[in-house]
């Protein structure tokens, strides 16, 4: 299981505004290159995101669901990823004194992605999660 903390020098509200504002999900999420409103109003229980990848002159299309809000301090999802399958990813949002503790928990849960799951995998999301946190980091803290 990937999990990853970055501490945030910006109250947890604002974090949060990130969060629950869908048009800022492609400026933080590593690999999206943009985003369509889905279902439902983001980030409610059941809302979704349409997102692209592009990879090269490739380009494929995929949906994140919200599958637990706690507002302001717990968010999690399933991002759909065709054929690698769908992933959970975990969001907290801690107060840390003046600050916000942001820590993500991502793993596989159908597909190839959950079948060829290892320690490489776990490696290359570490990767992505450091990368994604910063841009998190730097969008909240410019708010």
């Amino acid at each position: 299981m990937a999990a990853r903390h970055q501490l945030i020098k910006t109250p947890p509200h604002r974090v949060w505004s990130v969060l629950a504002d869908p048009t800022c999900y492609s400026k933080w999420v590593v690999g999206t290159a943009s985003t369509r409103p889905g279902e439902g109003q983001w980030p409610e229980v059941g809302s979704s995101l349409s997102f692209d990848v592009r990879l090269g002159p490739w380009t494929v299309s995929n949906e994140t669901v919200v599958r637990r809000c706690e507002a302001p301090s717990e968010l999690e999802l399933e991002a759909h990823s065709g054929p690698l399958g769908t992933a959970r990813i975990a969001l907290e949002v801690r107060p840390w004194g003046e600050d916000t503790l942001v820590i993500v928990d991502e793993h596989p849960l159908r597909g190839a992605g959950g079948t060829l799951h290892n320690a490489l995998f776990e490696v290359l999301f570490q990767l992505r999660h450091r990368a994604m946190l910063g841009r998190l980091a730097k969008l909240c803290e410019r708010r």
